[in-house]
């Protein structure tokens, strides 16, 4: 083999990546210490663009089509000086493939919950998880933030990479929307689509990637949160206590017969029936007297929210919301809330 000939062989002709697989994100050429001649072709095919990286620094990006390298069009390595043989100035860049179609339906999820602030229940643990589809969109910032050096990045590293940054990415955008969790619960299609215009902004500027379909498949709350958004579905055209009370005794009677469904309204009979024996002084003490003196009867037909609350077997703060709605009468003394015991039959009588 003639001198001509071993030289050629040091020489990169043809840069290309005839992609066969369906999860290569980035793929480096495996240019094996060789450089790259002066007028080589560059071949880079649909949903490919070709990076140059020379010592650190990116050079140009090339999208599809043939192209012939010369430093003149790769504005990092125009300065490079000619192979001390005078052979057309070969150069030596490393080159990156990277694969812009569409990937589909990459799974991501909540390792731990997150914990989102609601206007309902407080402060409230979720856990999540979902498919979505993205592009790489900025091949410089990808190949930065992302891959890295990696010779073949695929999509499993890219799932190991970028499973806790999607995540991270959702949850701001949750807090940024402050979605109610009784949505987040029941609207999953609306709630990725809406979620997008948050998403991406982030995922552009951060890692060059555009999120173009979010799907969020579920969201899960713990159980007692899951109990009150439950018994919130269910009495979605509830609004006061009165029709929470019959919507009890009507369950109760679904679920265990006359007596069950007969238990708020029978607790408060009996409350009822026994404060009308101590003021008629059938509750004696030994000795035949009575056991509360006349002057405290009265005091025993004022109810604090709490006491009707455990009367009627539901929330204090629904008790107080039926004050303040009106359905329940009651007086204010000085921040606490009173209510007498002739309210609270009017109440039950409706």
């Amino acid at each position: 083999m003639g001198l001509m000939d071993y030289l050629k062989g040091q020489f990169l002709e043809i840069i290309q990546f005839q992609d066969d697989s369906r999860d290569t994100l980035v793929w480096r050429f495996p240019d094996e210490d060789k450089e790259i001649k002066r007028g080589a072709q560059l071949i880079v095919r649909e949903s490919q663009v070709a990076q140059f990286i020379y010592l650190g620094q990116f050079g140009d990006t090339f999208g599809p089509g043939k192209h012939d390298l010369v430093t003149d069009n790769i504005p990092v390595l125009s300065t490079l000086k000619g192979w001390k043989y005078g052979f057309e100035s070969p150069f030596k860049a490393d080159v990156y493939f990277i694969n812009t179609r569409l990937f589909t339906g990459n799974k991501w999820g909540t390792s731990n919950p997150i914990m989102m602030r609601d206007q309902d229940f407080g402060i409230v643990r979720v856990r999540a998880f979902g498919t979505f589809d993205f592009r790489i969109t900025d091949p410089k910032l990808f190949l930065k933030e992302v891959s890295g050096s990696d010779h073949h990045f695929r999509l499993d590293e890219f799932a190991d990479t970028m499973r806790s940054r999607i995540v991270s990415v959702f949850s701001d955008a949750l807090a940024s929307a402050k979605v109610p969790v009784l949505d987040l619960a029941t609207r999953y299609g609306e709630l990725g689509e809406a979620l997008l215009p948050l998403i991406n902004p982030q995922t552009q500027g951060r890692y060059g990637i555009e999120i173009t379909s979010f799907i969020l498949e579920n969201a899960s709350v713990p159980p007692e949160v899951e109990q009150a958004i439950d018994k919130r579905s269910s009495m979605s055209a509830i609004g006061n206590l009165n029709d929470y009370v019959k919507f009890q005794m009507a369950e109760g009677l679904a679920k265990g017969g006359p007596s069950a469904a007969g238990s708020a309204a029978e607790i408060a009979m009996g409350f009822g029936m026994a404060q009308q024996m101590m003021a008629q002084g059938a509750f004696n003490m030994a000795g035949g007297q009575s056991a509360a003196p006349a002057a405290a009867a009265p005091a025993a037909d004022i109810l604090t929210p709490v006491q009707v609350a455990q009367t009627l077997g539901v929330a204090e703060a629904d008790v107080i919301a039926s004050i303040e709605a009106g359905d329940l009468k009651g007086k204010k003394i000085g921040t606490q809330y009173r209510i007498t015991k002739a309210a609270l039959d009017e109440f039950l009588a409706h």
